[in-house]
C-alpha cells in the first residue's frame, strides 16, 4: 500500500500502478504517469521536466533497488493544491536519494567519479523532491507546481 495519505492529509490521489521494477515496464509507467499529469492539467513544459525525473528515478529502482532482480515498485500520483506529486515507492534496498551530495560539474569530466548526473537532472527538474524510508521500503515523492498564467 503506498503511503500518499500519510505523507499528507489534503492529497488527492488520482491513480496508483503496481509493477514489476524492470527497464520493459518504463514505458507503462511513464504512460500512467502522464495520463495522471494530463489529468491534473500539468503543462507541457512541466512534463518534460517530470518526464526526465521520473524515468530517472524509475530506472535507478530497476538497476539498484533489487540486486537480486525480482522486486515491484509502487507508482501513485496525487495532486495537492497547484501541486502534482508522483510517488515512487520499492521494498530494496535503502537508498536516500536526497542525501546524496551534488556531482561537482565543474571538474573535467575526465576527473568526475562516474554517476551522479541522474540525481543532479532530479534535483534540477523537480519542484520538490522528498525521501522517506518507511517500514522497510523507499518512498520517494517528486512534486511539480503548475506556473499560473504560463504552460509550464
Amino acid at each position: 500500500m503506498l503511503h500518499l495519505s500519510r505523507w499528507a492529509d489534503t492529497v488527492a490521489e488520482l491513480g496508483r500502478l503496481r509493477i514489476e521494477a524492470t527497464l520493459e515496464n518504463l514505458e507503462v509507467a511513464a504512460e500512467f504517469v502522464q495520463r495522471h499529469a494530463d489529468r491534473f492539467g500539468l503543462g507541457a513544459k512541466k512534463w518534460v521536466g517530470l518526464a526526465l525525473t521520473f524515468e530517472e528515478a524509475f530506472v535507478n529502482i530497476c538497476h539498484y533497488a533489487y540486486p537480486g532482480g525480482g522486486g515491484e515498485v509502487e507508482l501513485a500520483c496525487g495532486a495537492e493544491g497547484d501541486a502534482f506529486v508522483v510517488e515512487l515507492a520499492d521494498e530494496g534496498v535503502a537508498f536516500d536519494v536526497a542525501a546524496v551530495p551534488a556531482p561537482d560539474t565543474t571538474a573535467d569530466i575526465m576527473d568526475r567519479p562516474p554517476g551522479g548526473l541522474g540525481i543532479l537532472f532530479i534535483r534540477r527538474f523537480s519542484d520538490e523532491m522528498r525521501y522517506r524510508r518507511d517500514e522497510g521500503r523507499n518512498i520517494l515523492h517528486i512534486i511539480m507546481r503548475k506556473d499560473c498564467g504560463v504552460d509550464g
